[in-house]
């Protein structure tokens, strides 16, 4: 039945997504992949050898994959950590970070593309990042003795009340799966509800916790030289709606800092162009990230900076003096505050964080981070550009919090190397 709707959706949608296909190259990326046509180098990465299959959405997952894939391969050495995403910047990314990893998209849904993936990895192994349910997947994985873990999980406020619903139709699949390694209690709590055996859920902790990004990449030294002058509002990860809230809050910012600059990065590559010319409409003298040469003059207060490259934000946030996390002031849940306070940078963000709850509640307790409405948004950003101790205070209070809650991705590394012991009869 599930194989039937997917596919009736599907012939449905045809039109809408050929439109977008020819309007985005968001959509046409990775198209014979996901249609089952299996990348012609992907033979060649396997190649006979024991496969881990790792499944991470996008960018988010992928730096939370990242270190637990190399964790992976240090403990399973000769093995390969073949690694699927399902947008193009998760594709961008997972490149660039798993070099040595073979990366290709997620085949549709269906019996047909799914077996082609199957028959060529022939993974020990398939791991889902966080809640990455796939049925026809977990059931031809099932069927061929593939025991699927599911690291990071978790169930967002949003989706809990839709898998309540459907928990009849959830529960045979989720009782396929051989573990889930949450990330909070509640997760746990809320994964054996929908229908997960208890037996198989154990509470691990974030891995996100572990994602430590480096500040002295090249992106973030060529900005650091530019904005050296002035005290750096870093924007992250921004959404439609998100862009001209901070403009309008800029020149009010300005007053109060006249020495500031502002850097924008847009969550979704196709905005921005669109972000590019809201900003030029701004009247503020405006760079583009990815045409930066290798020296720039310094920027007087003021400028703001379009980041419109994939992968440099994490490390940018190590160069500002405050940071705002986007998807907050908009209704789309968040997304990782932790990526700016890893370096002591205070962070601000906007009253919707559902997706990353556990977190935000972590740093509300630590003290660790501002959360603001619109209205709210120019006085906190010119309190903390301001640079006092409280605003000191406020980033090592986040960088603490982030030191604190460490070690979810050794643990779901050891996890993960006993059950395919425990398949496998023997230490590996």
């Amino acid at each position: 039945m599930y194989s039937s709707l997917l596919l009736a959706v599907l012939v449905v949608g045809a039109p809408y997504w050929l439109v977008r296909m020819a309007t985005s190259g968001r959509y046409r990326a990775g198209l014979r992949g996901r249609l089952g046509m299996v990348p012609k180098e992907l033979p060649a990465a396997v190649n006979g050898q024991s496969v881990v299959w790792v499944h991470a959405v996008s960018v988010g997952e992928v730096m939370a994959a990242t270190r637990l894939i190399r964790e992976l391969k240090e403990r399973l050495p000769g093995w390969v950590v073949a690694v699927s995403t399902t947008t193009e910047t998760g594709q961008r990314l997972a490149k660039e970070r798993l070099p040595d990893s073979p990366v290709f998209y997620l085949p549709l849904d269906l019996k047909f593309s799914v077996r082609r993936y199957l028959r060529v990895l022939q993974p020990r192994m398939l791991v889902l990042m966080e809640s990455e349910f796939w049925p026809r997947l977990i059931k031809e994985c099932a069927k061929d003795g593939v025991p699927i873990a599911v690291v990071n999980a978790r169930i967002s406020d949003r989706s809990f009340p839709r898998y309540m619903r459907l928990r009849q139709m959830w529960r045979p699949f989720l009782e396929m799966i051989s573990l889930f390694l949450a990330q909070s209690r509640e997760t746990a709590e809320r994964l054996a509800k929908i229908g997960a055996p208890t037996a198989r859920v154990r509470v691990m902790g974030n891995l996100k916790y572990d994602v430590q990004s480096r500040s002295d990449t090249e992106m973030a030294r060529r900005i650091a030289s530019m904005v050296s002058g002035t005290k750096l509002a870093v924007a992250g990860s921004t959404l439609a709606g998100e862009e001209e809230a901070l403009l309008a809050a800029w020149p009010t910012i300005l007053k109060s800092i006249p020495d500031a600059s502002l850097l924008i990065a847009p969550r979704h590559p196709d905005r921005f162009e669109e972000v590019w010319q809201l900003i030029r409409r701004s009247g503020s003298p405006v760079y583009r990230c990815s045409q930066l040469g290798q020296s720039n003059d310094p920027v007087a207060g003021g400028t703001i900076l379009l980041l419109d490259t994939i992968g440099d934000l994490a490390s940018v946030y190590g160069v500002a003096t405050v940071a705002f996390v986007g998807g907050s002031l908009v209704s789309k849940g968040g997304h990782n505050p932790l990526e700016p306070a890893q370096f002591a940078v205070p962070v601000v963000i906007g009253p919707s964080f559902e997706n990353f709850r556990e977190i935000v509640k972590a740093m509300r307790e630590a003290e660790a981070i501002r959360i603001v409405t619109t209205d709210e948004l120019a006085a906190t950003f010119a309190g903390l550009l301001q640079g006092k101790d409280d605003a000191r205070a406020l980033g090592q209070r986040g960088r603490a919090v982030f030191e604190a809650e460490a070690g979810a991705t050794a643990r779901t590394a050891q996890a993960l190397v006993s059950l395919l012991e425990q398949r496998a009869g023997a230490a590996l």
